[in-house]
């Protein structure tokens, strides 16, 4: 499954045998639930104790056995599912016409399909349990003296609502990101776990089975007699004259039915609930990776390796929260990180993991910066500069020994929410891929592009220097030729170096009669409400898809904070001292970041949990999660040195900004 020799030792050793212990225990539990089914779906009040018998004897039938291991194979399909779709970082749809795209998608359209078939067999084996006139598909009607075969529509209507059910529950999935798998901030057993998520589970399986039931009486309402007619086309059957067909009032107004095809539905989502709950918590159960190994055949296991694996991102997320884990519960393995390699006396494992946290913020810092600048100027103007322009003066200060941060582009959206969070060789961490305006939208304005273009080499602002600090809070309208920085060469002035004089090739009469009916087309679209409804942006999708991955950023902040505390007492050596400048001046330059962020109006309203299904929303709350955390950060380490840190050299704006802390004015 993975091309990288990391990649597959964790995956063969530790994400397999939690997906197959996870859907084992589903399995384990299939038959309580079933006999519960069973118990709701027969049970009478006026005759309990023969309806009791009648139960016992039916989970002992040769039906119930078959219809349990058709059961077991669909809890095991659910449990792949989960395992080929999972994500840990959510994928968040910034417009309508986004969302519309991953629900349309060839990978959802097969993954609806098949969620379609398993609901289909699971209202076939609910149809067995409760038995009675919901048993077989056929029946015999005699009436007028000879039998006939006829449809049975209480059988075909609730294989139908399985059908109706599965593809909700795949299309829901995509909506409310049930892909999605989050960290616990508190650890526990996963017992306990279990067992604390097990109300919300049954009360959003009987929500939502109502609400599925509900939709699809409507379609069935209007739209029942197709699948009717096709049926009795396909088995050569009759309908039954003598009873009212359930695609009208009349039939549809049945409690008996209502209620089997809700407990039905209902028990079909609760279970692949329960797989999906028992697949997360496995899955984000904590792993202890070992700082340092004595052979050099296991070193790839070993926590400084594994940070800096990009795929799969299962993995750089777990290495992290053991990072986060052992910064405060463990100095044996503190002192393992602050230990220096023998022969040689280097901090290879401090400066590994520093590194790596480093440039995990300074990277969140350049996306910030850049979504801010979109903003503010309105979308007028955003310049294609390296990683290096755009830093502020306080992060060039003292952060570039350690961090190497990759070049800020003008990012889209995402890969869908289908492509998997688990192969490996992307060329771009999806730890890297902010929500910005996109300049190939067909609404974006000829003077955007035009602005982002590239700088003529004759005009007057080529190679014109600016403030660091002009740059942080105006627009750029010029910006550094890329070639020269990629090419390793120094920027020559215009003052030294004459630009020859290069004449613009004029287009041809065709190109331009093209361009202008582009623009006229698009022209058209945007002045219609429709379309700009389904290509606008969403300001807090996209404030929220810009922090998506900010529990990495979190754990490496909670990290590195409680090592540079620790490193006060238990740094024999002195090795976390060397980098405290840059630790520091990266948190305040990220703080200022996101302070300036925050700003921002979609940025403020703190929006509310949803309790109302299994998709995990706690990815709409993790900026102010990374706010809380990032400030409790820098006061651990200010209230630990105190006034020692005015002897660490930083810039005069993070040394004012650092005040603030020492006298807990922030």
């Amino acid at each position: 499954m993975f091309s990288a020799e990391q990649s597959c030792w964790f995956v063969r050793k530790v994400i397999c045998w939690r997906a197959v212990a996870s859907i084992a225990w589903a399995v384990l539990l299939l038959p309580p639930i079933t006999a519960v089914f069973v118990i709701l779906s027969r049970f009478s009040l006026l005759h309990p104790i023969q309806t009791t018998s009648e139960c016992l004897s039916f989970l002992t039938s040769a039906s119930a056995i078959f219809s349990f291991i058709l059961l077991c194979g669909v809890i095991i399909m659910v449990g792949f599912l989960n395992l080929e779709y999972y994500t840990v970082i959510p994928t968040i749809a910034c417009s309508k016409i986004a969302l519309l795209g991953q629900l349309l998608h060839p990978r959802q359209f097969v993954n609806s399909l098949v969620h379609c078939i398993m609901g289909i067999i699971v209202a076939w084996c609910c149809a067995v349990t409760i038995g009675g006139r919901y048993e077989t598909v056929a029946q015999t009607n005699g009436t007028d003296g000879s039998p006939l075969m006829c449809l049975n529509e209480f059988h075909l209507i609730l294989l139908l609502a399985g059908a109706f059910v599965g593809f909700s529950h795949s299309l829901l999935g995509v909506i409310h990101n049930m892909n999605y798998v989050s960290f616990h901030t508190v650890q526990q057993y996963k017992y306990l776990r279990f067992k604390g998520s097990l109300p919300l589970v049954v009360k959003c399986s009987a929500t939502q089975a109502l609400y599925s039931v509900r939709n699809f009486i409507v379609v069935y309402f209007f739209l029942g007699y197709v699948p009717k007619a096709w049926i009795c086309k396909t088995l050569n059957l009759n309908l039954n004259s003598s009873v009212h067909p359930l695609d009208s009032i009349a039939g549809l107004l049945d409690l008996s039915l209502l209620y089997h095809l809700w407990i039905s539905a209902s028990f079909l989502l609760f279970t692949w609930h329960i797989t999906l709950l028992l697949f997360r918590i496995f899955v984000t159960e904590v792993y202890s990776f070992p700082v340092q190994s004595s052979f050099t055949e296991d070193a790839h296991q070993c926590l400084p390796k594994v940070l800096t694996d990009k795929q799969p991102m299962i993995l750089k997320f777990l290495a992290l929260q053991d990072l986060a884990l052992l910064s405060q519960h463990s100095p044996s393995r503190r002192c393992e990180v602050f230990s220096l390699s023998q022969p040689g006396g280097h901090a290879h494992n401090w400066n590994a993991i520093s590194k790596e946290c480093l440039s995990l913020l300074a990277d969140l810092t350049q996306r910030l910066v850049a979504y801010h600048d979109t903003v503010a100027t309105n979308g007028r103007a955003k310049s294609l500069s390296s990683g290096s322009e755009r830093k502020t003066s306080s992060e060039t200060s003292g952060t570039e020994d350690l961090m190497s941060p990759r070049p800020t582009y003008l990012m889209k959206t995402p890969a869908s929410v289908f492509a998997r969070s688990i192969v490996g060789g992307a060329p771009q961490s999806p730890l890297t891929a902010p929500f910005t305006p996109d300049l190939d939208s067909p609404f974006a304005s000829p003077a955007l592009r035009r602005l982002t273009a590239p700088v003529d080499q004759c005009s007057p602002w080529f190679g014109t220097v600016q403030s660091p600090h002009v740059m942080r809070r105006v627009p750029k309208l010029w910006s550094t030729s890329t070639d020269s920085q990629a090419n390793g060469s120094p920027m020559a002035s215009p003052a030294s170096v004459p630009s020859p004089k290069q004449e613009p090739s004029k287009p041809s009469l065709l190109a331009q009669f093209l361009q202008n009916r582009k623009e006229q087309v698009k022209n058209f679209l945007a002045k219609r409400v429709l379309i700009m409804y389904l290509f606008n942006k969403l300001p807090e999708a996209s404030s929220q898809a810009l922090f998506a991955d900010s529990q990495a950023h979190i754990w490496a902040l909670e990290g590195l904070s409680y090592l540079v505390q620790a490193s006060f007492s238990e740094d024999q050596f002195g090795v976390v001292q060397t980098t405290l400048p840059s630790i520091l001046s990266c948190m305040l330059a990220l703080q200022e970041a996101v302070d300036r962020h925050f700003k921002l109006p979609h940025a403020s309203s703190k929006p509310v949990r949803s309790a109302s299904s299994m998709g995990d929303s706690t990815h709409k709350t993790l900026r102010f999660a990374l706010r809380a955390t990032l400030k409790t950060a820098i006061y651990r380490i200010t209230t630990t040195f105190g006034n020692h840190l005015n002897a660490v050299q930083m810039s005069a704006e993070h040394r004012k900004r650092l005040q603030q802390f020492l006298e807990y004015k922030e």
